[in-house]
C-alpha cells in the first residue's frame, strides 16, 4: 500500500511540475487593459519561463486590424523571459497585442490583450 501511495504522490508531483513549465504572461508594459497618456516606444512582455526567441512573436494591431509594430521582436539581453517589440508613434486609440511564445522546453502558449492610448 505504501508503494501505491508513493507512486501516486510522484505522479502528482511530476504532473504539477510539467504544468509549471509553460511560459505564461507574467507582466506587460503597457499593462494588460491599461490606458496610457502617451505612445509607448515598445511593448515588453515578461513570461513565467525563459523563451526561445526564434519561435516566438509579439504583434501589435490598431483598431482596423493593421499591424503597427516595427516587426523587430527580440529577447532581452539580460532576461531570457522578456520579449520586446518596438513601436512607432501611435495615435489615440485601442491597440491589441497578440503573442505566441515557445518556452525553452518547447511548450507553446499564446494570448492577447489590449491597451489604450489617449494622447
Amino acid at each position: 500500500m505504501k508503494h501505491i501511495i508513493l507512486s501516486f504522490f510522484l505522479i502528482v508531483l511530476v504532473g504539477s511540475a510539467r504544468l509549471e513549465a509553460h511560459a505564461f504572461l507574467k507582466e506587460a508594459e503597457p499593462g494588460v487593459g491599461s490606458t496610457v497618456q502617451t505612445s509607448p516606444n515598445e511593448v515588453r512582455i515578461r513570461f513565467t519561463e525563459n523563451i526561445e526567441p526564434a519561435f516566438s512573436k509579439i504583434q501589435v494591431f490598431n483598431a482596423s486590424g493593421k499591424e503597427v509594430d516595427k516587426r523587430d521582436v527580440h529577447l532581452d539581453a539580460s532576461d531570457h523571459a522578456l520579449l520586446h517589440v518596438s513601436l512607432p508613434q501611435l495615435g489615440a486609440g485601442i491597440y491589441k497585442v497578440v503573442w505566441r511564445v515557445v518556452s525553452v522546453d518547447t511548450h507553446v502558449t499564446n494570448g492577447d490583450f489590449t491597451f489604450r492610448v489617449v494622447r
